[in-house]
């Protein structure tokens, strides 16, 4: 999976988990920058895939809920067959050359 599909998924994940994560908070939970969170949260944004609410009566108008849209879940959801299905290759192709290794070791 793509690096910028994986933070992608990374995020929605998070966000459908806990959907008051702070920018700084959620950036240092997934390891990425606060830029580089800020950046994807507004590209997922564009793409439909979440809503940013702030908290009307809170002074600090800083601090935003995140919700997945119904297009949102889909597409997490979507990135998570794809994830599964290339560690399921990884997997198989791991196998493979344990088994391949564990071959040569008796034949020699």
């Amino acid at each position: 999976m793509k690096k910028n599909l994986e933070d992608q998924f990374n995020i929605l994940r998070q966000l459908q988990r806990n959907s008051n994560y702070s920018q700084r908070n959620l950036a240092k939970k997934l390891n990425l920058s606060l830029g580089k969170l800020n950046y994807c949260l507004r590209a997922l944004k564009e793409k439909g895939l979440i809503k940013m609410r702030n908290f009307e009566k809170n002074p600090n108008k800083i601090n935003y809920v995140y919700i997945l849209t119904p297009k949102g879940i889909y597409h997490k959801t979507k990135l998570a067959i794809n994830f599964m299905k290339l560690k399921m290759k990884e997997y198989d192709k791991l196998k493979k050359e344990i088994e391949a290794d564990k071959d040569k070791k008796v034949s020699s």
